[in-house]
């Protein structure tokens, strides 16, 4: 693992000590009179992305309602931006509301957000954190903050003036859902949930409660699904379902389900299977949700056993979505096993497709299909996902970065299938798109103490957490992934996590915790006698001692780290420790210095193969010898960039075409100068906020010069 390998951000003035200051500043004595002070606001670091659209899929037999979507208008028409549409389980409130918000999207030209609050089960409640990163990545192509205060900050700052369109679907409390409102009066927010969730009035909300169907437009929608002619061949038991259902369109549909998967039962079968009192409808009465508790145990009981048996063990993952590739590993089954397997769910309206090979549990079908699961089919299930989980993230981290996988999987398992793709973009691709679900499995694998996999879990998700940079995600993971190689007695392990945890604490701007992780891997690795991981650590302090600003302080762990792989044979790392000493040598304005680092990194990392960091000490090269007036210089870093640019490192092809532009503009060139800023601007603000500021500033000094 190449500690401190993403080099230097911006960094603010300094102060005295480690006190650090951005923006206007006067240091003085005492001062008589008024200070006056023009300051520019800052350019907004943020690029434009599209506007989102992530309402779910529209259910296809909508019925009625037209009373209660005319209520929300009204609300509308008032400008009120809040609303709590609340009502028993199973009564359709995510499709009523969903329905609403097609209906008026145009209102809202900035997007349309969701997020499953899962407030159903207060032990598997989303946390405001989780919807929150997953908010600001839809809209904000920077870092996410990894507090969760700081991330509710952004929130409100990056949303201010902006018309958008939020649910908040099934949330549990007042205080899950408050975190997660707007800075806008512009925006519609609309949080559904089985409780009425009085504390958001003092926000400002205004409350609709959605009642049960009435009896003509629930036997509308069972006629809609399964055919009129068979509803009016015995219109009584179609009015007795409707009523054993009472009301929910839930129970509705998954009574038709049931119906249309039989062509030639007569819906008096239906009525009277669903008014036996063994299937616990004595009980209909209670709040409705033994109807659907009884619907669904009709479905499940008609399932071919294969089908039942994964609808159990799909039941027991907690992942917010699944795959068949998922989905085949939790069952042990081949892919076409798995595809055919869901498609009977799919049809038994017992899975929701959402397309691309995405599917979901509705939040009462979740419940259901886990209360079904028997013996140790919860366990078994998490496990063989898990594996699946760590076997594919392992294959994409040796795609994209091969140096850091040197941990042995000793209980590494190989399920199947395999991963679904062959190269570094599309392992990568697989990360983001998995890294909801990555995360599920980690923390309930940590939850049991299933040590081992945890912590080999967080080592194969590193390209994730380096590349794409989630730094909440990249924290709490290797949190939990410290505790479990504690917890395994894996010192190796213990001592990975705390060099790459440390990296995302610095890059998370949390240096302090940063350096204590680095300081204790430091002993961990002296103490194991381990030279070559106690150099990583060192360079790691050294790293970050420099990030900070402190740079004679950095210098000594540098020097000791390369002493000591010199001692151990481990060239790279003693070329990724000369790389930071040339940055640092460059920062104190000694150039000459600066060459002689780099050159010497430069050869040293193209000997051991190390094509991208080669690249870094190249564009630093670069740049040193622009910066000392070397034609040579621009070549270099035009050498980096391709490199960079090959290899879709986004990173450093911003801080590339960054030098590039300051190099240029030493040597008089402005337009070049502009051209670069421009083309760096977009590529930073995905990856660092400073960055980004940073080069917009230089692209405001060509415009004011």
């Amino acid at each position: 693992m190449s500690g401190g390998e993403e080099g230097n951000g911006g960094h603010g003035n300094i102060i005295g000590g480690a006190a650090q200051v951005w923006g206007g500043v006067v240091q003085t004595g005492d001062v008589y009179g008024d200070i006056h002070t023009h300051v520019s606001p800052p350019a907004a670091p943020v690029t434009p992305v599209p506007a989102p659209r992530q309402l779910p899929p529209a259910v296809r037999h909508f019925t009625d309602r037209e009373g209660d979507l005319a209520a929300l208008g009204r609300l509308l028409s008032r400008r009120v931006g809040l609303i709590v549409v609340s009502g028993q389980a199973g009564v359709g409130k995510s499709s009523l509301v969903n329905r609403w918000l097609r209906r008026i999207g145009d209102d809202f030209p900035d997007g349309q957000l969701y997020a499953d609050l899962r407030g159903h089960d207060l032990a598997d409640a989303a946390r405001p954190g989780e919807i929150l990163g997953r908010f600001l990545r839809s809209l904000y192509s920077g870092p996410v903050p990894a507090d969760t205060a700081e991330q509710s900050a952004l929130w409100r700052s990056l949303t201010s003036g902006m018309r958008l369109a939020i649910l908040l679907d099934n949330a549990c409390t007042a205080a899950q859902a408050r975190p997660l409102l707007p800075g806008s009066d512009e925006s519609l927010v609309v949080v559904t949930g089985r409780r009425r969730l009085s504390g958001l009035g003092i926000d400002g909300a205004v409350f609709h409660t959605l009642d049960v169907m009435p009896p003509d437009a629930a036997e509308e929608l069972l006629s809609r699904a399964v055919g009129r002619e068979r509803v009016a061949d015995d219109p009584a038991a179609a009015r007795e379902v409707v009523s054993l259902c009472a009301g929910l369109p839930l129970a509705v549909c998954v009574a038709s389900a049931r119906l249309a998967a039989r062509p030639r039962q007569p819906l008096r079968a239906l009525a009277e299977a669903l008014a036996r009192p063994d299937d616990r409808l004595a009980v209909l009465a209670v709040e409705g949700e033994a109807a659907v508790r009884g619907a669904l145990d009709e479905s499940y009981r008609v399932l071919p056993a294969p089908a039942a048996r994964l609808y159990r063990l799909l039941g027991q993952l907690p992942t917010p979505d699944l795959d068949s590739r998922l989905a085949a590993a939790a069952g042990a089954l081949t892919l076409d096993e798995a595809d055919g397997l869901l498609d009977v769910l799919v049809e038994s309206h017992l899975l929701q497709d959402l397309g691309e090979d995405r599917y979901r549990f509705h939040d009462l079908i979740r419940l259901h299909a886990r209360q079904r699961g028997v013996g140790n089919e919860r366990d078994e299930a998490l496990r063989r996902s898990a594996d699946w989980y760590v076997a594919a993230a392992t294959t994409a981290e040796r795609l994209i970065t091969p140096a850091q996988s040197t941990l042995e999987r000793a209980d590494e398992r190989r399920p199947d299938p395999e991963a679904p793709f062959t190269d570094e973009p599309g392992a990568l691709t697989w990360l983001d798109r998995h890294r909801a679900n990555l995360m599920a499995v980690l923390r309930a694998s940590a939850e049991r103490q299933w040590s081992t996999l945890t912590w080999q879990l967080v080592d194969a998700m590193w390209p994730l957490f380096l590349r794409l940079r989630p730094y909440d995600l990249w924290i709490e993971a290797h949190e939990l992934g410290l505790a479990a190689a504690r917890c395994a007695g894996h010192a190796e392990a213990e001592r990975q996590m705390l060099n790459s945890g440390a990296i995302g604490l610095s890059a998370a701007r949390r240096t302090d915790e940063a350096i204590t992780w680095y300081a204790a891997s430091r002993d961990a690795a002296r103490a194991a006698g381990d030279r070559r991981d106690e150099g990583q650590a060192l360079l790691g302090l050294g790293a970050v001692h420099y990030e900070t600003g402190r740079l004679t302080e950095a210098v000594p762990y540098l020097e000791e780290a390369i002493s000591l792989w010199e001692d151990v044979g481990y060239p790279r790392g003693t070329g990724l420790a000369r790389t930071v000493l040339g940055e640092i040598a460059m920062a104190s304005g000694e150039l000459t210095s600066a060459v002689r680092h780099f050159e010497s990194a430069y050869a040293i990392l193209m000997a051991v193969r190390d094509a991208h960091d080669a690249a870094r000490a190249l564009a630093f090269l670069g740049r040193a010898r622009a910066r000392s007036g070397e034609t040579e210089g621009m070549e270099q870093l035009r050498l980096a960039l391709g490199t960079f640019e090959r290899s879709g490192a986004v990173h450093w092809q911003a801080r590339t075409l960054e030098m590039l532009g300051q190099s240029a503009q030493d040597a008089g060139d402005l337009e070049a100068a502009r051209e670069h800023y421009q083309r760096a601007l977009p590529l930073s603000t995905t990856v660092s906020v400073d960055d980004a500021r940073r080069v917009s500033a230089r692209l405001d000094s060509l415009s004011g010069g």
